[in-house]
């Protein structure tokens, strides 16, 4: 397996704190510096890893909260309007 199927396959595993504590931990280290340019990019390119698993979760919180709050709205639309198509 190579690294990026690796990485690709550690980070589709990680929950939303999980990443989102990791991201933290890179960038706090990014910002403290003294790392050498390889291990700057190689920090770089896990936060934008984790930064992309973060963002999928929210997408998915997002997409479920929108589901839950228009659920219940939906099915009383529909009666309203089956009722007042049949007048009798």
């Amino acid at each position: 397996m190579t690294d990026d199927a690796t990485t690709a396959a550690a980070t589709g595993t990680l929950g939303y704190e999980q990443a989102r504590d990791e991201l933290i931990e890179v960038v706090r280290r990014l910002e403290a510096g003294g790392t050498s340019l390889e291990e700057s990019l190689a920090l770089w390119e896990r936060g934008e890893e984790l930064a992309k698993v973060c963002r999928h979760w929210l997408e998915g919180a997002r997409a479920r909260l929108d589901a839950a709050l228009a659920g219940p709205a939906a099915p009383a639309d529909d009666s309203a309007e089956d009722t007042a198509a049949d007048p009798g």
